[in-house]
């Protein structure tokens, strides 16, 4: 394993952060401002520790940083860690800290601050992790001031990608859920439920500055009102606008394309009845067209999925899983004939009703099952009550969202599959998937690694736990006084790199 190789690219990465960085140092001095609309409220928490909605963590990335953060290319680069490096066996990570990090209070990042976010996060003390990762943390040791030494129990080469997780003062923990403080570009300001969240550009930050002085993100919670609030100046940007809503928009907006990275699926209670059945949860998926939907509600745009991942986590994807489910509907309900339900069944569909792309989607896939005798109820809910009622209290039948990956790994979008996981929402249990995933864990081979979280992806697919759809196409509509808008492959609204068009 040639771990200075690591070293290396972090330290190169590092020079170039540092050559830009002069440049910025004014940017943000002027009192420019831009006002982002969000579709929903943080609901879940302020702590980047708590935060469970792709929707908060895309706020919550301006805020917060850790040892090391993703860029718009998908790399790991240094953040509040200046180089790491790794023993040969995987299990002993050495992180250098930055000179220079504070957090938005000016107070210095410390080893200790350091310590107490990881152990908070490995469950040391009361526990129980809040990452499933770090559960397999044996020891967290600061041997000076500039060193933070993690020991892992059992190797994991992969382990790196989890080092994102944000950084907080060792003494403000307990107020972090309401008074957030971190190391970002953008320092938290204020939060008036169901209105908005303001943030304003850090002046101390470590890195390049932010170019704009304020940002005002504006919770946008009726779709029927987006295009509106765009032209009247309401808002100057919104992410993931419809196809519908972009060709409304006039010429003083830009939309920009990229991909959402998320996998979108009917999101099924595989601990009710009758999608307890596999045989049921196969016939759903033979009745699918992705095309059609997607011709429905993105003009064709979109990348069809057969599984739980995506195209951008390269070589993890299966694009001939997509090929499992080809839609039949002769062939649905024979299976469905076979687990007893000739006549088909009813079925409710809970959808959060702030994503458009969602309910449109709900809304095909109605007619589609239909075809086959399920008779679909669509329940519109507000996100809170689908927070509650469907991702924590898992009382639903099915719904309809896109679950994202909150790091750049495997690992992120299958851990919550595994039988026991605290987030596994669809309550899928499988002995083969438990075993391959903790093989791909032991793994310390990258092409090991890979081949079992295929297999982790293939049984998902054969025992459809989920009718997978699509990685949807990502729409930005963005007013022309601004540009830089850079895309992630993660589910993140960097708005430090927005600046004024001039």
């Amino acid at each position: 394993m040639k771990m200075f190789k690591k070293v290396l690219v972090l330290t190169l990465a590092l020079t170039m952060a540092i050559a830009f960085c002069g440049c910025g140092s004014d940017k943000a001095a002027e009192e420019s401002t831009i006002t982002v609309g969000i579709a929903q409220d943080i609901e879940d928490s302020l702590d980047p520790h708590h935060a469970a909605a792709a929707g908060t963590r895309e706020v919550l990335f301006n805020i917060f940083e850790g040892l090391v953060k993703p860029n718009s290319n998908g790399e790991l680069i240094p953040a509040i860690a200046s180089e790491y490096s790794v023993d040969e066996e995987g299990k002993v990570y050495t992180f250098t800290l930055r000179d220079g990090v504070t957090f938005h209070n000016g107070e210095a990042v410390t080893v200790e601050d350091v310590k107490a976010s990881i152990e908070r996060n490995a469950g040391i003390g009361d526990g129980e992790a809040l990452v499933a990762a770090f559960s397999n943390i044996e020891s967290v040791d600061t041997p000076d001031d500039k060193t933070v030494v993690i020991t892992l129990a059992t190797p994991d080469t992969d382990f790196i990608s989890n080092m994102t997780v944000a950084i907080l003062s060792a003494d403000h923990l307990d107020e972090t859920a309401t008074d957030p403080i971190g190391t970002g570009p953008y320092k938290y300001v204020s939060r008036s439920p169901q209105e908005n969240i303001i943030l304003e550009a850090y002046d101390g930050y470590w890195g390049e500055k932010a170019f704009i002085k304020n940002v005002e993100f504006k919770v946008v919670a009726d779709p029927d009102t987006i295009v509106m609030n765009l032209e009247s100046g309401a808002i100057d940007m919104f992410p993931r606008v419809t196809s519908v809503q972009a060709s409304q928009l006039s010429d003083k907006f830009n939309v920009l394309e990229g991909t959402m990275n998320l996998v979108q699926a009917v999101y099924l209670n595989n601990d009710v009845e009758p999608l307890n059945d596999v045989r049921v949860r196969q016939a759903l998926c033979y009745a699918v067209d992705k095309q059609e939907i997607m011709d429905f509600m993105a003009d064709g745009k979109g990348t069809a999925i057969g599984s739980s991942m995506f195209p951008s986590f390269g070589k993890y994807y299966m694009e001939e899983l997509n090929d499992v489910y080809t839609t039949d509907v002769d062939k649905a309900k024979e299976l469905l004939e076979e687990a007893g339900y000739p006549n088909g069944f009813d079925l409710k569909i809970t959808i959060p009703s702030n994503y458009e792309q969602h309910v449109q989607t709900g809304e095909v896939v109605k007619e589609q099952f239909a075809k086959i005798g399920v008779n679909v109820e669509l329940e519109l809910v507000e996100w809170n009550t689908w927070l509650s009622d469907v991702y924590s209290g898992r009382q639903y039948e099915a719904t309809v969202v896109g679950v994202d990956a909150s790091t750049l790994s495997a690992r992120a979008l299958l851990s919550r599959f595994v039988s026991d996981a605290g987030n596994n929402f669809i309550n899928f249990k499988s002995e083969a998937y438990d075993e391959a995933y903790n093989k791909a864990l032991a793994s310390t081979d990258d092409a090991e690694q890979t081949k079992y979280y295929k297999e982790c992806e293939t049984i998902l697919t054969n025992e459809a736990a989920n009718v997978y759809i699509q990685d949807m196409s990502e729409l930005i509509a963005l007013n022309k006084a601004f540009t830089g808008y850079e895309f992630y492959p993660l589910y993140a609204q960097d708005i430090s790199k927005i600046r004024p068009a001039d």
